[in-house]
């Protein structure tokens, strides 16, 4: 009874590895005689190169001789792991005397292969590990520009800022949320601790003080180097921005009581 290792990979959490450890299964049970079938399976994001948990069990495994044949649904994947992932996972399996076997393109590398076929082989495994490298670049050089292109369109991607919502691949501001922030932001011009400030919001104090040391004329004056978060701000109404000269060095402290001043004017 041959004991039999499946691996696969998957690039998100969108995708779900069972059908691929199906068909491997499968391909087990058609391809060798009563096969104790061991699954392995690592959801690992497109652009990490991080060895899965299950493909060092899986490692594992091989090296105490618990596995005769590695059978994986794409082996050109290990490549994201290294240039040398794919040589090296191979001499470490025939090393422990474990056959390797391609389901993507029938590649197998078996124990019986004399030296010659061997490196043939594996020479094939590595021009796929190439491939897969330069079409894996490819691809997120693709999705680079596709942010780059929605950017330029006005479109918002990636996870908004506090106080703010994704609408239709658009930011919209979030009016409660941006004017809690807002009012919290006014309690800290005002003398109130950060924490003082944050109790009773549903902003924590860390996330308030970031907001405040880089934020601030965001939520006072929507006023920020992104122009689609100051047309977002826009919508609620802006405090007035002092007029202070851009060669004006004032203390720290006169600054905040200008501010504070202008908070004060404007909840009258």
């Amino acid at each position: 009874m041959p004991e039999i290792g499946i691996y696969a990979r998957v690039s998100t959490t969108d995708q779900d590895p069972q059908r691929q450890l199906d068909e491997l299964r499968e391909f087990a049970r058609d391809t060798y005689d009563e096969p104790e079938i061991n699954a392995y399976a690592d959801i690992i994001g497109g652009t990490e190169t991080a060895r899965g948990e299950e493909y060092q069990r899986l490692r594992s495994d091989i090296e105490d001789g618990s596995l005769d044949v590695v059978v994986v649904h794409e082996l050109s994947r290990l490549s994201r792991l290294g240039a040398g992932e794919i040589h090296d996972f191979l001499e470490f399996c025939l090393s422990h005397e474990t056959s390797i076997q391609d389901l993507e393109v029938g590649l197998e590398i078996s124990l019986e292969d004399d030296l010659v076929d061997r490196a043939v082989s594996q020479l094939i495994a590595g021009v796929m590990g190439d491939l897969a490298r330069v079409e894996h670049k490819q691809k997120l050089r693709r999705i680079q520009s596709g942010i780059d292109a929605a950017k330029e369109a006005g479109r918002w991607t990636g996870r908004p800022p506090a106080g703010f919502d994704v609408e239709d691949g658009y930011l919209q501001v979030n009016a409660d949320e941006f004017l809690t922030i807002r009012r919290a932001l006014e309690r800290i011009e005002q003398g109130y601790t950060y924490a003082e400030a944050a109790d009773g919001t549903p902003v924590a104090e860390s996330t308030l003080r970031v907001l405040h040391d880089d934020r601030r004329d965001l939520y006072f004056y929507a006023a920020a180097a992104d122009e689609r978060l100051q047309a977002a701000a826009q919508e609620l109404e802006p405090l007035e921005k002092p007029d202070i000269p851009d060669d004006t060095r004032l203390p720290e402290q006169d600054i905040r009581t200008i501010v504070r001043d202008e908070i004060h004017r404007h909840q009258q």
